[in-house]
């Protein structure tokens, strides 16, 4: 698909291994790092970079949906930058497959590894910018920091290896597209490279380095994942917040469900759903304190699955995709502001159905509001809700 915007940089996100050595049964760029895929933190360090651009993921056959969801979602308003296809059987051909798809206009091109998913935005920019300037082939690299040595089939060392003319090679890695193309369309059958800059090089063409990151590492094997693990983590807070507000009116002509139990006898709450103003203003506050959007996002009006639905519907859905994003509910309390029901005789049943739902503490405490607004003229219901997650 060609994005409707004219961009004039693309950026291949390779994300079609196996990532056998990692000794998942999902495909690397899929693997879960502190509650999200690889793919999905590389492509946030490729959204984050400051040029808009064509994003071009090249994803298994059996994970594209999967690639699409994560990078539409990564994407959000720029999700019409997003292109996804189908890699090949070796890495050759998954960036043959990336760069058929770039847009027309576009003037350079990256290509990325989905497997180096923490590099910083920073360097995606340092690497278009002297492709720019100088027209050539650009890599990011770091110096060796280890001694080097040579050694012959016995494993006999030969001679040490002067440092400081070797480099660590990373990615992104970029080029002038044109230039690019005719070097992969010019490679030789049966020829090897063990990157893309050889390639070019290969080519006749020049190839710069730049400063690169040690964030950017390869993650191969499961030291490098929990090495990543421990770096997401480091990133973020190991408590967030999060504020969850509901309102809904009184119907008389429905039945009442309210933290998740029925009230025989007293007006029901309108709206799509039961009108569980309290699980409701729950969900939104885990996914404030989540950073998932709200229960409107999640859960519209428009979707006929949730018509009607109770509220331990939306608080076992919302649980979910707080766990999958990396999180564990700690507590969360609860202020009902009501005239009716009457809410003491029960708050203990509530934060007993609560808790189970949610497998922490929640706590439910209730007022009025002295006759002032709607809540005291009995119109209807307010819950405002805290949540506290860990990381």
């Amino acid at each position: 698909m060609t994005p409707p915007f004219a961009p004039r940089l693309a950026i291949v996100v390779v994300a079609a291994g196996s990532g056998t050595r990692l000794g998942m049964s999902r495909p690397k760029a899929f693997v879960s790092v502190g509650g999200r895929t690889l793919l999905e933190l590389a492509l946030e360090g490729v959204f984050a970079q400051p040029e808009p651009a064509q994003v071009v993921v090249v994803a298994p056959e059996s994970h594209r949906a999967e690639a699409v969801t994560i990078g539409q979602r990564v994407a959000g308003a720029a999700r019409d930058a997003l292109t996804v296809v189908v890699g090949g059987d070796s890495r050759a051909a998954s960036v043959a497959a990336g760069l058929a798809a770039v847009a027309e206009g576009v003037e350079v091109v990256l290509i990325h590894d989905a497997a180096r998913a923490l590099t910083p935005p920073e360097v995606f920019a340092r690497v278009v910018e002297r492709v720019r300037a100088e027209n050539v082939g650009v890599i990011p690299a770091l110096p060796v920091v280890d001694t080097i040595a040579r050694r012959d089939a016995a494993g006999a060392v030969v001679e040490q290896v002067d440092r400081s003319q070797l480099a660590a090679i990373q990615t992104p890695q970029g080029f002038p597209l044109g230039a690019y193309r005719a070097a992969v369309a010019a490679i030789a059958p049966g020829a090897e490279h063990t990157d893309d800059a050889s390639v070019f090089a290969a080519a006749g063409h020049p190839v710069v380095t730049v400063p690169g990151d040690d964030r950017a590492f390869k993650v191969t094997t499961p030291w490098d994942l929990r090495r990543a693990e421990q770096l997401v983590a480091g990133d973020r807070p190991a408590l967030r917040t999060g504020i969850g507000v509901d309102v809904h009116a009184y119907d008389d002509n429905r039945a009442l469900w309210l933290g998740g139990l029925y009230w025989p006898g007293e007006p029901g709450l309108a709206g799509h759903s039961d009108g569980d103003a309290i699980s409701h203003a729950v969900c939104d506050a885990l996914l404030s304190a989540a950073g998932l959007g709200d229960i409107g996002s999640r859960f519209g009006v428009d979707d006929p699955r949730f018509a009607e639905a109770r509220g331990e519907v939306f608080l076992t859905a919302t649980l979910e995709l707080v766990r999958t994003a990396g999180f564990e509910v700690v507590n969360v309390a609860v202020q009902v502001v009501a005239q009716r029901p009457r809410f003491a005789a029960r708050r203990h049943e509530v934060e007993a159905l609560l808790t189970r739902t949610l497998g922490a503490p929640v706590s439910v405490a209730a007022t009025t509001s002295d006759g002032l607004g709607f809540t005291g003229r009995a119109e209807g219901v307010a819950a405002i809700a805290t949540a506290l997650l860990r990381s």
